[in-house]
């Protein structure tokens, strides 16, 4: 296995270990406002302060880069997918498949992470796209 590779195994292996810090912080904040809200402000609250906190675990243990202003400022924009997915698979598992609001969100953000890996990568991860690109049809790419 090259370098390359092993390097790229190893943010995976650490952004499931963030994911799942992430996750927990997540459920654990829109616990906490549920009783006090609806569940979709809750639930929009609490998504916001874990992506403040996945930005800093992501920046320092995932990719271990260094955090920047516009690394900051950009990465919202790795989570807009991440956000529609987990929106739309909360709404459908609430409305249409009766779903309790206490356990959705949950199931909603298993579905979106590989999503959120990807773009989280290009932003954060200086050349990472470009490194992408270069390298011959289906090299070194994850199917995950």
């Amino acid at each position: 296995m090259n370098s390359s590779r092993r390097d790229q195994l190893g943010q995976i292996f650490r952004f499931a270990l963030v994911g799942g810090v992430n996750t927990g912080t997540f459920f654990g904040i829109y616990l906490l406002l549920h009783p006090w809200m609806p569940y979709f402000a809750a639930y929009s609250l609490a998504f916001v302060l874990a992506m403040i906190g996945s930005f800093f675990m992501n920046t320092y243990f995932t990719y271990r880069t260094r955090p920047t202003w516009k690394k900051f400022f950009l990465f919202p924009l790795t989570n807009v997918t991440n956000y529609v997915v987990q929106s739309a698979g909360l709404y459908a598992l609430v409305a249409w498949a009766g779903m309790d609001t206490r356990i959705a969100p949950l199931v909603a953000a298993v579905v979106a992470i590989p999503f959120t890996f990807l773009i989280s990568r290009r932003i954060l991860v200086p050349g990472a796209a470009r490194d992408e690109a270069s390298e011959p049809a289906g090299a070194g790419r994850s199917r995950v």
